[in-house]
């Protein structure tokens, strides 16, 4: 059975987004007792239009309820939940087994176990499936062979396939509780392990690097392994990212939805131009982290770490127009007269154009975008459709 892609969505914009790139269903947080307290986040209306949207395309929104409570929180959690149900979203991923109980109790909710609880082990995965749930989301640290025995449990398996990496355990830190009062495990981690620190030896010397140390993480990347993990048989194939722009969760999207649908036409061939793309979309590298079992010091940043702005994503089509094969483009980045860049969207793969007159709202022929979010007109000879995006071209990208 074909898994399921799972995306993040940090708004309905982007919710809206990664259905229509392929997503099967995407994560979202409402306001309360979710773990991304720095992002936009859903209200309780904003969740009931997604999941009118997501279920139009007989696709799924799962709402994450993973904080860990405290006694205040509780007489509001239920109320919630009891919305979420009503809404009927598809399924909440908890962490704190007092949601788990509650929602036991109170609702009719489907519930997925949180990578907030570190699972690793089948014997983990065995204790949950007493409790009801239906999906375990296992810790990003497991490695395949441990999938494969915790798989026969016969519990959903859902793993990570693509996107930032913790330093610690899954959430456990406390590093940003220590340092900034910020508590991880309630949706205000500061990202202590981004941060550039002094190095001491042993008398307290300062050490010299090539730049200053850091412990980061470089982000996860199983892209070179999807025909793998697709014939493990793992249920649901889960990108990282609510914070992410829709560039970000349209190029990632996009790239894994042909790569599994190809495995299941028969047609799949590890393609090295969708690793380019996926390595320029994040300004840290990828790799494929812990899943071969090979987690050595390369799988982090120490003294090298050096990140990139990317301004691959130049501009979203709002519309087009059969007759005249003008396109509406809102800006994103600079881009100018004579440079070559490429059109993607979800009925298309990537089709290169050369960018030839440009004409402003008024219609006057300009040569270069350099405005936030300018309405501009191109003519494109093929078809776009609403949503598509445009994206630069790496001069040395492998075509």
């Amino acid at each position: 059975m074909k898994p399921e892609l799972l995306a993040p969505a940090g708004d309905l914009e982007r919710l809206k987004i990664a259905l229509l790139y392929g997503a099967d269903a995407v994560y979202i947080g409402g306001t309360l007792f979710g773990l991304r307290a720095n992002a936009i986040n859903f209200t309780i209306e904003e969740i009931k239009e997604g999941v009118t949207f997501a279920h139009k395309l007989n696709k799924k929104v799962y709402v994450a309820v993973n904080i860990v409570l405290h006694n205040k929180e509780i007489k509001f959690l239920i109320d919630y939940l009891k919305q979420l149900d009503k809404i009927k979203v598809d399924a909440i991923i908890v962490s704190d087994l007092t949601v788990l109980d509650l929602a036991k109790k109170h609702t009719n909710l489907e519930i997925h176990i949180s990578t907030q609880q570190s699972t690793l082990n089948y014997e983990a995965v065995e204790y949950f499936k007493k409790l009801g749930v239906t999906r375990v989301v296992l810790g990003r640290e497991v490695t395949k062979e441990e999938i494969k025995e915790i798989q026969k449990i016969g519990l959903e398996v859902e793993i990570f396939i693509h996107g930032a990496m913790c330093a610690s355990y899954s959430g456990r830190c406390v590093l940003s509780n220590y340092l900034t009062n910020r508590d991880a495990n309630r949706g205000g981690c500061s990202q202590i392990c981004r941060w550039d620190f002094d190095l001491l030896d042993e008398n307290k010397k300062l050490l010299k690097g090539d730049k200053n140390f850091t412990f980061c993480s470089k982000d996860l990347s199983l892209l070179k392994h999807i025909k793998e993990i697709c014939d493990m048989g793992v249920n649901s194939l889960k990108i990282e990212g609510r914070m992410r722009s829709i560039y970000y969760i349209a190029t990632v999207v996009n790239i894994y939805r042909q790569a599994i649908d190809n495995v299941y036409n028969q047609k799949y061939v590890y393609n090295l131009k969708h690793e380019n793309i996926l390595s320029r979309v994040a300004n840290r590298d990828s790799i494929v982290q812990f899943f071969d079992g090979n987690y050595d010091e390369k799988c982090s940043y120490y003294n090298n770490r050096i990140e990139i702005s990317n301004q691959d994503f130049l501009g979203l089509v709002l519309d087009y127009d059969k007759k005249t094969n003008i396109a509406t483009i809102e800006q994103r980045n600079y881009f100018k007269k004579g440079d070559i860049v490429e059109f993607f969207g979800p009925n298309n793969i990537g089709i290169t154009y050369q960018i030839n007159d440009i004409y402003d709202i008024d219609n006057n022929l300009i040569e270069i975008v350099r405005h936030p979010k300018q309405i501009v007109y191109l003519k494109v000879d093929f078809e776009l459709n609403k949503n598509d995006l445009m994206r630069s071209v790496d001069k040395n990208q492998n075509l």
